[in-house]
This record gives structure tokens, C-alpha cells and sequence, in this order.
């Protein structure tokens, strides 16, 4: 049994290893690099370990990597931390103008992508011999519409889009994920028939407004006690360490009280980012936490990458079971073009959304480790090993192959923006 500290070890050795291969030969961007190189080594041990089995190379590895708790690590670790670093980055002026179409792709573009999603996905699944009942389908839905904030994050530092769109994006990718969590939480607990009366309408309503609302209320309040306290301090050490506790403390309280731990520090990240520059800290201390929340944003990022590419060693896929996977890439994407472009379509008046941004959005609908983290956290089912290989599949596609080529489509369909 090997420490946390063991394991802390290894996993940023190998992502400082890894991350100078990749900027010394393959050249990648830097997240999608880790994941590629971390997906190539899983592979090339298991490659090893069939050609030479009396080494146990990859039971070895694999008994360590099962000691990391994925769903835990991303779900109650990283997450907050990366989702507050892309909120203080994130122009709230300019969110403002866009707060239409952020709320619209965020709330109707999931509920539509997780309906479209699941439809699809369990006739497919007939279709191919791999039957799975509908209502674990839509859980799949629920899990996979939302773009993931720090995959999006991520992809976006490689890509040059105009402000407006750029803003629109990560506010999608910022808010969407607590609507996503709630109907998961809602299906899974339909789909495992421990939900009960919590099913219904009004329980639903209620459950969203709790989350979401209460998630909101309370990062505008922490992060406003936050800001209050450095307005009256000019020190940079505490003034830093304001912004960690204020990360930490938010997301506890959020779980404590069945609010949402990623839109309450999404909340308090936006409300400090935008006030506390302009009267609450010295020009020295915002260099300090700029700097503070580039790293933690850089290392967090690299680690997580990294384990995405090294789960494949303690994920459990079915034969039958891949086919259903490859389906459920041209199936998520379908889905991703159908949510973006019905708002349009029912929302014309509105004149906040453009039909020439639907290709480039539909593009960069990136999935990362919230979709995977939260796929590992099903109850154990004969539907979940089918999940579990279509979520990692439309994880590495979106990533590898539509993060690397989002500014090739950005420079052919964002000419005229």
C-alpha cells in the first residue's frame, strides 16, 4: 500500500516527464499532449505485459492507479480549484452581454442534448445486440451533454476566437455542468429505482433550484465576504491565502448543504475576479494571485490529463461493448449540433446567437474528466460497463481529435465573426 505523498509523486513526475517529451519532440498542445502520451503508455503496457506476463508490469501499475479514487480526485479536489481559476480569468462585463445565450445553451442545450443523446444511444444499442433500458441511456445523456469547463478551458488557450464567442463558451462551460449533475443525479436514481416521489416534477424543480440557485447564492455571498476582507488589508500572503480558503471553504459548505459545490465557486471566482482588481488589491498582490491561479490552473490541468490517459488501465471494457462506443461519438456530436442550433431556431428574436458560430460551437462541445468521473460513480449495473466505454471514447475523441484541430475550423468558419 503505497502513501498519498507516493502517489503525488509519481503522478507530477510523470506529468513534468511527460509534458517536456511532448514540448521537446511532439510539439501538441500541452493538455492534449499528457493525455496522448498517458493514453500511449497504458497501451504500451498493456502491449508488454501480454508479450512478457511473468513481469506484471501492468498489475503493478494497475494496483496503484486503483488506489486513486478518479470520480473523487476530479469530483472533490480539482474541480473546485479549476473551475474558480477559469472563473477570476472570465471578463463579467462581457458575460453580462452574453447572459442570454450563456443561460440558453447552458439550461435548453443540455436538457435537448441529453434527450437527443439518450434516444439515440439506446437504439443503437438494440440495434447492435447490446440492449440497455432507456432509462440508463439517458443517464449516458445526462453525463455527456455537458461541455466540460476545464477540458473547454483548456482548449480555448490554443485557439483564437473573438471575445464575445470566447466568453460565450466558457460561460456555457462554467454553468452547464450544475444542470447536468442535477439531472444525473435525478436519473440515476430513476434508472437504479431508488427514486420514488423524488422523480417527479415538482421534486425536480426543486432539487434544480436548490442546487443551482442555492449554489449561485452562496458563492455571491462567500465571495463577497471574501472581497470585503481584502479591501480592508493590503498584504499579498493573506490576501492569497483569502483566495484559497475562500475556493475550499465555499465548495464544503456547498456539499454540507446540498447546494452546488462547481456553480458556488464559479460564482464567488466571478464576483472576486471582476471587483476585487479594481479596489481591493494592490497592483503587487494582483500579480501575486494572477500568478498563484496560472500555476494552480497549469499543474491541476497537467494531472488530470494525465490520469484521463492512464485510466484506461483500470477501466473495464466489454468486447461487445466497443462497438456501442464508437456509435456514441457521431451520436454525442449529432446531439452537440442539435442543441446549439434549436435555440437558435426558437430564440431568432433574441439576435444574441449567430448561426455562423453553430459549426465552430458544435466543434468545440469538449468532454473531459467530469464525464468520466462521473460515469466510474454509477452504482454497479450491466448497463455501466457500456457507459463506461462510450464515455471514454467521446472523452478522448473530443479531446485528442476536436481540440486539436479547433483552429483549423476556427479559421475556416469564424472569417466573417
Amino acid at each position: 500500500m503505497i502513501s498519498i505523498f507516493d502517489l503525488a509523486a509519481m503522478l507530477l513526475t510523470l506529468s513534468a516527464l511527460f509534458g517536456w517529451l511532448n514540448r521537446r519532440f511532439l510539439r501538441m498542445p500541452h493538455t492534449i499532449g499528457l493525455l496522448v502520451m498517458g493514453l500511449a503508455a497504458s497501451l504500451a503496457l498493456v502491449g508488454l505485459d501480454l508479450t512478457f506476463p511473468s513481469q506484471h508490469l501492468y498489475e503493478d501499475l494497475t494496483k496503484v492507479l486503483r488506489q486513486v479514487d478518479f470520480t473523487d480526485v476530479v469530483m472533490n479536489g480539482m474541480l473546485a480549484f479549476l473551475l474558480f481559476a477559469g472563473a477570476m480569468s472570465l471578463d463579467l462585463r462581457t458575460l453580462r452581454d452574453r447572459a442570454w445565450a450563456v443561460a440558453t445553451l447552458a439550461l435548453l442545450g443540455t436538457l435537448i442534448s441529453t434527450a437527443i443523446v439518450g434516444a439515440a444511444f439506446w437504439l443503437a444499442a438494440d440495434l447492435i445486440g447490446r440492449p440497455i433500458p432507456l432509462a440508463w441511456a439517458l443517464v449516458f445523456g445526462a453525463l455527456i451533454s455537458p461541455t466540460d469547463p476545464v477540458a473547454v478551458l483548456a482548449t480555448l488557450k490554443n485557439v483564437k476566437v473573438p471575445e464575445t464567442l470566447e466568453v460565450e463558451m466558457q460561460g456555457e462551460a462554467l454553468f452547464n455542468d450544475g444542470v447536468g449533475i442535477v439531472l444525473f443525479t435525478v436519473l440515476v436514481a430513476f434508472a437504479a429505482g431508488t427514486g420514488g416521489e423524488a422523480t417527479s416534477v415538482t421534486s425536480i424543480s426543486w432539487l434544480l433550484l436548490q442546487e443551482a440557485g442555492g449554489g449561485l447564492l452562496l458563492g455571491v455571498v462567500t465571495g463577497y465576504v471574501a472581497y470585503r476582507a481584502m479591501r480592508t488589508i493590503d498584504d499579498f500572503p493573506v490576501e492569497v491565502l483569502i483566495t484559497l480558503a475562500l475556493v475550499a471553504g465555499t465548495y464544503a459548505l456547498a456539499q454540507k448543504i446540498h447546494a452546488s459545490g462547481p456553480l458556488a465557486v464559479v460564482a464567488a471566482g466571478l464576483l472576486v475576479g471582476d471587483r476585487a482588481p479594481r479596489d481591493a488589491m494592490s497592483e503587487r498582490t494582483q500579480g501575486y494571485v494572477s500568478a498563484l491561479w496560472t500555476l494552480i490552473d497549469e499543474v491541476l490541468n497537467s494531472v488530470l490529463f494525465l490520469l484521463i490517459g492512464l485510466e484506461v488501465l483500470v477501466l473495464r471494457f466489454e468486447t461487445n461493448g466497443l462497438l456501442l462506443a464508437a456509435c456514441a461519438v457521431p451520436i454525442v456530436l449529432l446531439a452537440r449540433l442539435m442543441a446549439v442550433s434549436t435555440p437558435l431556431l426558437i430564440f431568432r428574436w433574441g439576435g444574441h446567437l449567430s448561426p455562423r458560430n453553430v459549426p465552430f460551437l458544435t466543434w468545440a462541445g469538449v468532454r473531459g474528466g467530469i464525464s468520466v468521473a462521473l460515469a466510474l460513480s454509477i452504482p454497479e449495473s450491466d448497463a455501466k460497463p457500456a457507459i463506461l466505454a462510450a464515455t471514454y471514447a467521446v472523452v478522448l475523441f473530443t479531446i485528442i481529435v476536436q481540440g486539436s484541430t479547433l483552429g483549423l475550423v476556427a479559421r475556416r468558419t469564424l472569417r466573417d465573426v
